[in-house]
């Protein structure tokens, strides 16, 4: 019988969230030098070589801890801050940062940060991450006050330990939380952390978009669920049932629920109108695109638009202050049914056992 998301119940250890601190596999082999920057967009080269350049910086002879207790009194460790749309290699260059400067150095998402403070409690995770070089977090997003004044502070602590702090976001750090809470009454806590920060705004166009890839592709239910029999390690899970799931899930346990998974199958999926369920499943399709797991879906009404979801997200949500996340998640959702529509008809899946 094969397999569902929604029977998981994942628990991972404290080791197992320290563990997951590096880059996930879809950028494991990113490097400055593979980094391919559009020419039409000129914003692209300076990231790379301000990139590179802070780099060379943190890989210079750090001298010991008379120069560390220098640097100290100096004053706090300036971070760099990547803005700019989806798909314009944002994370590439957080990557290959992560991987072209030597030493002790961790890179996670905003909420598996959030989810370390939980499980670590404040102190212990700032004399632990305190211990790191360089700091990368990657889709920085302030969803709520609670995330705001831990991450706004934490931020602080370890830029005044030293450590460099490098953060990608789709909003500038004067404009986060905006349309989505009462962000005025943190801005001297946004301000603060911001003023850590130098702002580099990247443009350009999706490049997934520039590979043809645009459109969330279904396919009949029946494909779908003979897909998923025929699979080693594949799942199968009804949209309304998994929707149903992530809510008991906290989404920094995201990545542990689908562990192995060899492609994600959904059928009856239709669009989200409220954005609790939309925000799940948001972070569910990043962790998918994050481990490259290939997606086969079907629709719940597949006489409205034939072989193609035409809107997941409503109208409504897409002129909230989360659009950018929307729009991005739609992207990589473009890309993973396709890649699972190659999948299918590669013949290359192993036989179920």
């Amino acid at each position: 019988m094969t397999e569902a998301l929604s029977d998981r119940r994942p628990a991972p250890s404290l080791e197992r969230l320290l563990a997951d601190l590096v880059p996930p596999p879809r950028f494991s082999e990113a490097r400055l030098e593979n980094y391919v920057p559009d020419p039409a967009r000129p914003s692209q080269e300076d990231a790379k070589q301000r990139v590179t350049a802070f780099a060379a910086e943190l890989a210079a002879p750090r001298g010991g801890f008379l120069a560390k207790l220098r640097r100290r009194k100096s004053g706090p460790a300036r971070g760099i801050y990547m803005d700019g749309g989806f798909g314009v290699g944002k994370t590439h260059l957080l990557t290959s940062l992560f991987h072209a400067v030597p030493g002790h150095r961790v890179y996670g998402t905003f909420v598996e940060y959030t989810d370390l403070v939980g499980a670590l409690g404040f102190q212990k995770a700032v004399d632990l991450l305190g211990e790191s070089v360089l700091v990368c977090i990657d889709e920085f997003e302030l969803d709520d006050p609670g995330d705001t004044l831990l991450m706004t502070r934490l931020i602080r602590e370890l830029s005044d330990r030293g450590v460099a702090i490098v953060a990608t976001s789709n909003t500038l750090p004067d404009a986060l939380g905006e349309g989505r809470f009462a962000a005025q009454d943190f801005l001297r806590e946004i301000q603060a952390m911001a003023e850590r920060f130098e702002v580099l705004r990247i443009d350009g166009e999706d490049y997934r978009r520039r590979d043809g890839v645009t459109e969330i592709s279904a396919l009949p239910e029946a494909e779908v669920s003979e897909s998923a029999a025929s699979m080693d390690g594949a799942t199968l899970d009804g949209f309304d049932t998994l929707l149903g799931h992530l809510i008991r899930v906290h989404p920094s346990r995201y990545g542990a629920l689908i562990d192995d998974v060899s492609a994600a199958h959904v059928t009856g999926m239709h669009g989200l109108t409220h954005h609790h369920d939309a925000l799940r499943f948001v972070v569910l399709v990043d962790r998918l695109y994050d481990r490259e797991v290939p997606m086969l879906v079907s629709l719940a009404d597949a006489a409205a638009a034939p072989g193609v979801l035409a809107e997941l997200f409503s109208e409504e949500l897409l002129r909230s202050g989360y659009r950018k996340k929307y729009l991005r998640a739609l992207s990589r959702l473009a890309s993973l049914t396709t890649d699972g529509g190659a999948l299918l008809h590669s013949g290359t899946a192993g036989a179920a056992s």
